[in-house]
């Protein structure tokens, strides 16, 4: 398989398969990532519920957003998400 380091270009790939399936691959490394996050974001929000201040916890929330800002006004978004997500909340309703 091709990697995104191999890609630099979209004229270096004539074949339109390659890039999809490079869009498939990094799909598949975000999701596993995602779900790890949200375990490990899980794992620690049980363990701070004593310890950790409402207010400290906010500060961390925000930071989390502040490191998505790079992606524009989706970023926040995605942000959001993954908080969401790390908190326990969410259920998939596709797939």
């Amino acid at each position: 398989m091709t990697s995104v380091c191999e890609i630099t270009r979209f004229d270096d790939v004539a074949d339109t398969d390659a890039l999809r399936n490079e869009i498939d691959y990094l799909d598949q490394q975000i999701l596993a990532a995602v779900k790890r996050r949200s375990e490990l974001s899980q794992l620690a929000g049980r363990r701070q519920l004593s310890t950790t201040s409402a207010r400290a916890q906010q500060r961390h929330e925000l930071a989390v957003l502040q490191r998505f800002r790079e992606l524009g006004p989706e970023g926040r978004s995605l942000g959001m998400a993954l908080l969401r997500l790390g908190r326990g909340r969410t259920t998939s309703r596709i797939g």
